[in-house]
C-alpha cells in the first residue's frame, strides 16, 4: 500500500500527519504555531520540516518504507487557483499570490497537490468520517476562521472560479461586526473561535458575573473558544450564553444552507465540537426553526468524527482525486 502526507495548514496551527492511501490509518502526526506574522518562507519552512519528521516517524514506528510515500497533499486556507497551485488571498495569514504546491513540493521532494483547508476537512469527514457514504453534504469548519466544503456525489464542488463555499464569509448580519475579510455581518465574525471569545470578554468588561477571568488568572486576553466551552460544561450561566448565542449565529447560517443546498448532511468541523450537545441541541433547534421542514426532516447536523486529523485525511483524498482521478 502507497502513503501519502497531509498538511493542514491554519490561521494559529499546521498539522501533519502520513496517511493509508485508502484511508484506514494515520501515523506520525505532528504539529506547530503557524506563526503567520513571521511570513511565509518562515512558514513553509516548518511545513517542510514537519512533512519530513511525520515521514520518519512513520517509517520508525509503523515500519513503513519511505519509499512508499509518494506525495503531499495540501490544504490551505484561500481562496486558491487550484491549478495553479497558489494562493491567492488568505486573510488570516496574510499571503497573497504564494505558489505553496510548488513550492512544498520543491522543498520535500514530493509531487504536491494543493486545495482549500476547509474542503480538505469536509472532503475527510466524507471519505472515511461522520459523512460517509452521504450523496449531499455542506459543511463548516470552526476554528481561527470559520471555512466551508460542499461534496456533491462523492465530489467536491468548486464553482465557477473554485472558491465555492465560503461559508464564513456568508452575511447573517448586514450592519453587523467587521470581520477581517473586510465586510461587515460575515458568520466567521460571530462564530470563529476568536469570534467567540471577544464576545465573552465584551461582556465580562461590561460587568457580566462568570468565572471565566478566574480560569486565566485575570488575564482576559488569554480566554479562548476553548475556555468558554470548558466553562460552559462546568454550568457557568455566562458561558452557557455565549454558547447559546454562538448556537443561533451558526443555526441561522446553517439554516439558509440547508434551504439551498437541501443536504442530507451537515457536519461541523473544529474546536468548537468540544462543546457538545450545549451547542449542537440549540443549534439543531434554530436550525429547525428557520428552514423547511421538508429540507430539515431529511438532514443530519453532526460534529466531525476525525478531531484534529480531518484536514490531513481529506488533504490526502484530495492528492488521490488531483493527481490520481480516484479517491
Amino acid at each position: 500500500m502507497r502513503y501519502l502526507v497531509g498538511v493542514d495548514i491554519g490561521g494559529t496551527n499546521i498539522v501533519v500527519g502520513t496517511v493509508a492511501e485508502d484511508g484506514s490509518a494515520v501515523h506520525g502526526v505532528r504539529s506547530a504555531p503557524t506563526l503567520p506574522e513571521e511570513g511565509p518562507e518562515a512558514v513553509l519552512g516548518r511545513i517542510a520540516r514537519l512533512v519530513q519528521a511525520s515521514i520518519a516517524e512513520t517509517e520508525k514506528t509503523a515500519g513503513i518504507a519511505r519509499e512508499r510515500v509518494v506525495g503531499v497533499g495540501i490544504g490551505s486556507p484561500g481562496p486558491l487557483d487550484r491549478d495553479r497551485g497558489v494562493v491567492l488571498l488568505t486573510p488570516n495569514l496574510g499571503w497573497r499570490e504564494l505558489p505553496l504546491r510548488d513550492l512544498v513540493s520543491e522543498a520535500v521532494g514530493l509531487p504536491a497537490s494543493l486545495d482549500n483547508d476547509a474542503n480538505c476537512a469536509i472532503y475527510g469527514e466524507w471519505w472515511v468520517g461522520a459523512a460517509r457514504g452521504s450523496q449531499y453534504v455542506v459543511g463548516l469548519t470552526i476554528g481561527t476562521g470559520i471555512g466551508g466544503g460542499i461534496v456533491i456525489g462523492g465530489k467536491i464542488y468548486y464553482g465557477t472560479s473554485g472558491v465555492a463555499g465560503e461559508i464564513g464569509h456568508t452575511t447573517i448580519d448586514s450592519t453587523g461586526r467587521r470581520c477581517k475579510c473586510g465586510n461587515y455581518g460575515c458568520l466567521e465574525a460571530y462564530a470563529s473561535g476568536p469570534a467567540i471569545a471577544a464576545r465573552a470578554i465584551e461582556g465580562i468588561e461590561t460587568g457580566a458575573e462568570t468565572r471565566l477571568p478566574g480560569m486565566v488568572s485575570g488575564e482576559l486576553s488569554k480566554i479562548t473558544a476553548q475556555t468558554v466551552y470548558e466553562a460552559a460544561k462546568a454550568n457557568d450561566e455566562y458561558a452557557l450564553e455565549i454558547v447559546r448565542d454562538t448556537a443561533k449565529f451558526l443555526g441561522a447560517g446553517v439554516a439558509n444552507l440547508v434551504n439551498i443546498f437541501n443536504p442530507d448532511t451537515v457536519v461541523i468541523v473544529g474546536g468548537v465540537t468540544t462543546a457538545g450537545d450545549q451547542l449542537f441541541v440549540p443549534l439543531r433547534g434554530e436550525v429547525k426553526r428557520r428552514a423547511f421542514k421538508p429540507a430539515v426532516d431529511r438532514c443530519s447536523i453532526v460534529p466531525g468524527e476525525l478531531p484534529g486529523t480531518a484536514g490531513v485525511v481529506g488533504a490526502v483524498a484530495t492528492f488521490k482525486n488531483q493527481v490520481w482521478g480516484e479517491v
